[in-house]
């Protein structure tokens, strides 16, 4: 018998899971994601040339701010306590390479976290480069590694 998915009901409507049993652990993960960029935007945001400012200082900061506002945008999450976030970015020949690094202890996991920081650091990105190139584009977001909660230890496996 397979385990039914803890985010529907018997009825098969969306709950969210009750977590109070959970033992609070400490909870990591990691996400990535990458925002692609044409050379001359590249050669700008090296120089610290795009007409906006510092892109990523501000779209560290978006980064930071979302991972703690992630139950507000994504409905069945759990409000925890984001008790450290870093994000990373880093210009390289294809764009802006985003890193965001989510902990707590709590009852959770904080995946969707550090996703959202991705997300939204990578948007951050977009909105303070359009206005030299409107080709930027946000690709490859996903999850990298976790760590902590029943399940334990997971990483990416990239072929």
């Amino acid at each position: 018998m397979t385990q039914p998915f803890g985010h529907l009901d018997d009825a098969g409507e969306a709950r969210m899971v009750d977590v109070t049993e959970k033992p609070v652990t400490v909870r990591t993960a990691t996400a990535q994601g990458m925002v692609t960029c044409p050379p001359h935007v590249v050669v700008l945001l090296r120089d610290g040339r795009i007409p906006k400012g510092d892109v990523l200082a501000v779209a560290r900061i978006a980064g930071i701010a979302a991972a703690k506002r992630t139950p507000e945008l994504l409905p069945l999450a759990h409000v925890i306590g984001v008790h450290g976030v870093v994000v990373d970015l880093e210009v390289v020949d294809a764009g802006v390479l985003v890193n965001a690094t989510v902990r707590t202890a709590d009852r959770t996991g904080v995946e969707m976290e550090a996703l959202t920081a991705v997300a939204v650091a990578a948007l951050a990105v977009v909105d303070m480069v359009k206005g030299v190139d409107k080709s930027v584009a946000i690709a490859d977001v996903r999850l990298l590694a976790k760590s902590g909660g029943r399940s334990g230890e997971w990483r990416r496996s990239e072929a």
